[in-house]
Formats: C-alpha cells, sequence, structure tokens
C-alpha cells in the first residue's frame, strides 16, 4: 500500500486532535472529490514499518485524540490489510483513543457476504470506533453536517454496531448547532 499524506494535529477529521492518515488508491471515483490523486493506488509513498512507527508515535501526547483513516479509500480490500496492523497497534498501545475511518462503501459492504469483505475486515472492524460512510454526493452537500460532507453519509458507531448486529448511528449524526 501507498500513502499520500500524513497530517499531525488535525482537526477536521473526527473528534478532537488527530493523526490522520490519507491512503491511495480508490475505486469510487466520487464526483469532485476532495483527494482525486489519491485515487491511483501508486500514488504516494510507501506505507512502512517506519511509517507506521511514526504514526504510532504521533499519537502518545494526551491531547491527541486518536487515528483517522481516509485517502483515497482506505477500505479497498488490499488497503485494509495492509492497515490491520496499524490499527491494532493503536488500539493495543492505546486503548483508550479512537479510530475513525472514512469510507465510499457502505457499513453493509464490509459485513461478511459484502462486496468489501476479506478476511481480515472482521479484524479491522474490531479496531475501529466510528465509520463515516458512503460516497460524496455533490448534490447532496451539506456544509451544516459535522465530520462529513453530503447528506447521504452516515456516521456509525461501529463497535455498538457490530455487537447489536445493525446499523447504530453515532451522536455525530447531528447538524451543528
Amino acid at each position: 500500500m501507498n500513502y499520500a499524506n500524513i497530517k499531525h494535529y488535525d482537526i477536521a477529521n473526527g473528534e478532537g486532535v488527530r493523526t490522520s492518515l490519507f491512503v491511495s488508491g480508490c475505486t469510487h471515483h466520487c464526483k469532485d472529490c476532495f483527494n482525486p490523486e489519491t485515487w491511483d493506488f501508486g500514488y504516494g509513498k510507501p506505507f512502512t514499518k517506519e511509517v507506521i512507527d511514526n504514526i504510532i508515535q504521533s499519537l502518545k501526547s494526551d491531547y491527541v485524540n486518536g487515528l483517522t483513516l481516509l485517502g483515497g479509500e482506505p477500505m479497498e480490500i488490499a488497503n485494509q490489510k495492509a492497515l490491520l496492523p496499524l490499527v491494532e497497534q493503536v488500539k493495543k498501545i492505546y486503548p483508550n483513543k479512537t479510530v475513525w475511518c472514512y469510507t465510499g462503501y457502505q457499513f453493509e459492504d464490509l459485513l461478511s457476504g459484502g462486496k468489501v469483505h476479506a478476511d481480515w475486515t472482521e479484524k479491522l472492524l474490531n479496531n475501529i470506533d466510528i465509520i463515516v460512510d458512503g460516497e460524496f454526493v455533490k448534490e447532496k452537500k451539506d456544509i451544516t453536517l459535522r465530520f462529513k460532507g453530503s447528506s447521504n453519509q452516515r456516521i456509525i458507531d461501529v463497535q455498538k454496531s457490530l455487537k447489536e448486529n445493525k446499523i447504530i448511528l453515532s451522536p455525530f449524526n447531528e447538524k451543528r448547532k
């Protein structure tokens, strides 16, 4: 896997101060995507153990709330496999920090039998707290929404959804007041 960028001290892509990893590779090609260069799986730099170590180190401070995965498309099957060691390590070292993931896929696509479910997907989901799912749709763009760009997207509490075997939306779905 390659990655396009790492943003330390990001406050736009999830709750609080975060480290955000923008992966390369996406097959959605959403109209007016804010990162079209990341559609190419070969774009950017190789995702290595040193990169993982850098991300882990960046989460050390108490004021950093967690890690956000976006891109590109973190939930492309090849990217899932590469991200699994990172999220497992984050949750092991920092169990109180959250992992957010932005994906153009529907949450249902990630579950057993879904179109981007692989042998490692469940392990990956078990280490993600929040998923913002659904493609960005320009015609549904709404700047009053928190942490998402268009009204078709959902902010899902992954762990509650897995436990209850149904979609449980996060309170972050509410509009800004």
